[in-house]
């Protein structure tokens, strides 16, 4: 195991994502609710980890029925301040193409345990999902994450995983915060309501993006019931070099308020040894405002993993090549 990573995750209880145990009770049945009126055929399940439960939504089970068994999982991961129930959009685009497999991150708002770390978090988190990602999903997979969620899936390392793809990802560059992100954010923390919410979600969106009223009441239930946290630091070198080993794809919006395109394009380039695809007219919502997108390019990921798998066990396989 790299020394990058600790060697166990703390206390559950170490620093809860929530402000009271009613915090939490409101955030859940919201989660629930949300998933228990999604139409998309779907399951939870609940596994047992270092860092407490781990909350997964899984769906699109039906397309390995359709012939398409042989199609890597996807493993998604939502960013700072989300969750499964806050990622629909994305998470339909995905399962109508094969299994995707959901988990809330521990320590951010959702179904999953309420604790975090206080230091090397995103070390932390990648630990976490290859924990999920073995004990889950236990087969390949390509594994998504946005912001934070990209971060989490850049730490992470599996012999389960055969494929990357990072959306306007933390963990290569620092993240921007400007005057205007401030000017969105301390509203939204002081006195939150939909309002609000919908102001600094367009900030985060591109041009002319108007939030769903799903994200504005989500925000707004986030500001009031939870401990938001800093962006993560860049992860060190040897943990992003070890990213080289499988297929990768990066995607920031043109206008990514955190990220933008000139700092990222070169860091992925550079670091991951990938072109990063930039979105014309998207901000740093990538999984909202273009889940489409992201299906098709998660595919190419997707379909790149099975060619490389394939070569493997040609090379491997008795007098193959």
């Amino acid at each position: 195991m790299s020394s990058d990573i600790p060697a166990s995750p703390p206390s559950p209880a170490a620093d809860s994502v929530y402000r009271d145990a009613d915090a939490r009770r409101v955030v859940r049945e919201w989660c629930a609710d949300r998933l228990g009126r999604w139409p998309v055929p779907h399951r939870t399940l609940v596994h047992p980890t270092g860092a407490g439960d781990a909350h997964v939504l899984v769906a699109g089970e039906a397309g390995e029925a359709a012939g398409r068994a042989d199609r890597p999982a996807v493993l998604l991961v939502p960013g700072t301040n989300f969750s499964a129930a806050a990622c629909l959009p994305l998470i339909e685009a995905l399962a109508a193409r094969g299994p995707v497999y959901v988990p809330d991150l521990p320590g951010q708002p959702g179904l999953s345990a309420p604790g975090r770390p206080r230091r090397d978090r995103t070390a932390w988190y990648g630990r976490w999902l290859a924990e999920v990602l073995d004990g889950v999903v236990a087969r390949p997979a390509v594994m998504v994450g946005h912001s934070l969620g990209g971060a989490a899936v850049l730490a992470c390392d599996s012999p389960h995983m055969v494929g990357r793809v990072a959306l306007s990802p933390a963990g290569l560059v620092r993240l921007r915060v400007t005057g205007r992100v401030l000017g969105a954010t301390l509203p939204w923390l002081l006195r939150p309501d939909e309002a609000r919410s919908a102001a600094l979600l367009r900030v985060m969106s591109g041009p002319g993006a108007e939030p769903s009223a799903e994200s504005a009441e989500w925000m707004t239930l986030v500001a009031r019931n939870c401990r938001s946290t800093l962006a993560p630091p860049p992860l060190p070198r040897p943990v992003v070099a070890r990213c080289r080993r499988v297929p990768a794809a990066v995607a920031v919006g043109e206008h990514d308020v955190f990220l933008p395109p000139r700092r990222l394009v070169p860091a992925a380039g550079r670091l991951l040894g990938v072109r990063a695809r930039v979105l014309p007219g998207a901000g740093h919502l990538l999984p909202e405002e273009r889940p489409e997108e992201l299906a098709a390019l998660v595919d190419e990921v997707v379909a790149q993993a099975v060619e490389a798998g394939g070569a493997a066990r040609r090379r491997g396989a008795p007098g193959g090549g």
